[in-house]
């Protein structure tokens, strides 16, 4: 099902058959074209409305709210600040020719959008904008919620403060700076461990609204526990320590407490002065608040589309950007190149096709590539020897394609596919 906008009628596929035909024919001529957008109307076309709290999640709500969650009731979000001044991108004369193959048959980047729920995305290769697409109504000021992309802004932001000498080393524990966890399980995990997810703690992850996750989401936005009495919680590892990737929301939440302890300021005010400002980000950015105040760092970080995009030029330069050396280079290259990983952490090790790092997921790619990745859809592709980068949000159905595979497939097809239209580095291991 489409529809698409004609003055201010909403036509629908069966409103043709009762159009006369040369109306019919004086509407071909004279209309824009009408590209597919898959499943608008149970997303909530024409108006795209924003939800509450409860409902942000369900489909007619999702492409409004996950692109100006601030506007939700019931969410309560801190502003992260631009500097005075953006660096501006500078953009191709035209669009190249992308092409991926996808379970044996060629599509078009244009054959992408039309059959996936992409909200927006942006391609970039050597500082400069290829693609910058928006569907669903989007627009270039919507700020678009990360889920777990934000894991890896929070990864960054360690890697400053370690830098700074805020932390002395990684592999400090948590209860270093959380005394409220003395004696836990998880205060006894170490920094780099948490980075890695990879305390061994029993912590299941599997998006049934049952799980371990849904339960730290609850805590989170109740206080009913607070966060530190819901981790001190954890009483089991099934690995030891540093041994095996699991992944697990709840580090990157005891990452984000870590960085507030250390630093003796808010997660939102060192984002804002170690990253944004330092980025020309062109918007402010958000986080969003728990119920005890504190920024939700495993999954709530919301910036626009060519913010995003900066960031990941950054990461491509190696933590270089405007001039200034914003994330220290060897603690992002020991974030997301695999050699430097533990062999538990390979791809095809850590998980059947991907490897993880400090809170990036790595590529199997003989050229360092690496991936922030969100629970539906959300996505950015980083290569920094090719110089490019690709970002994606989307409001897919089902979270990581456990219950249907197939977006995700096709959007890894898809990415492939880019690096390898664009002369990106595609030899395995």
């Amino acid at each position: 099902m489409f529809s698409a906008r004609l003055g201010d009628a909403l036509i629908v596929p069966g409103f043709f058959k009762r159009l006369r035909p040369a109306l019919l024919a004086a509407l071909l001529v004279f209309a824009p074209t009408v590209v597919a957008e898959p499943d608008e109307l149970r997303l909530g076309a024409p108006s795209y409305p924003i939800g509450t709290a409860r409902s942000a999640m369900s489909q007619p709500y999702r492409v409004g709210s996950w692109s100006a969650m601030e506007q939700v009731p019931g969410f309560v979000h801190r502003k992260v600040t631009r500097g005075d001044s953006s660096v501006p991108l500078l953009r191709a004369e035209r669009e190249p020719d992308i092409r991926y193959r996808y379970d044996g048959v060629d599509y078009t980047l244009d054959d992408y959008l039309e059959r996936r729920r992409v909200t927006a995305l942006l391609i970039l290769k050597d500082g400069r904008i290829l693609v910058e697409r928006y569907r669903y109504q989007r627009t270039e000021d919507a700020r678009f919620v990360s889920f777990s992309m934000a894991k890896t802004v929070t990864g960054l932001l360690v890697g400053i403060a370690l830098d700074k000498g805020l932390i002395a080393t990684l592999d400090d524990p948590a209860e270093k700076f959380l005394p409220q966890l003395k004696g836990a399980e998880y205060g006894a995990s170490s920094i780099r461990h948490l980075l890695r997810m990879s305390s061994g703690m029993q912590f299941t992850e599997v998006y049934n609204g049952r799980d371990d996750s849904a339960r730290l989401n609850a805590a989170l936005l109740t206080s009913r526990p607070g966060f530190l009495e819901f981790a001190r919680s954890f009483t089991r590892r099934n690995h030891p320590s540093g041994e095996k990737f699991n992944y697990a929301s709840i580090e990157s939440v005891l990452l984000g407490r870590i960085l507030e302890s250390a630093t003796g300021r808010s997660v939102t005010d060192l984002t804002s002065d170690w990253i944004w400002q330092r980025l020309g980000a062109e918007q402010d950015a958000a986080w969003r608040l728990d119920a005890e105040g504190r920024e939700g760092t495993h999954g709530f970080f919301n910036a626009t589309l060519r913010d995003w995009g900066r960031l990941g030029l950054m990461m491509a330069a190696d933590g270089a950007w405007n001039g200034r050396q914003i994330v220290p280079r060897e603690y992002l290259i020991d974030a997301t190149d695999v050699s430097r990983q533990p062999p538990a952490f390979a791809p095809g090790v850590a998980t059947p096709s991907l490897g993880y790092g400090y809170q990036v997921w790595l590529w199997p790619l003989r050229a360092r590539t690496f991936m922030l990745q969100g629970v539906y859809g959300q996505a950015m592709l980083v290569q920094p020897e090719s110089g490019i980068v690709v970002v994606q949000t989307a409001v897919f159905e089902q979270p990581s394609g456990r219950a249907d595979p197939a977006p995700t497939r096709e959007r890894g097809a898809f990415l492939s596919g880019a690096l390898r239209s664009l002369g990106g580095r595609m030899d395995a291991f």
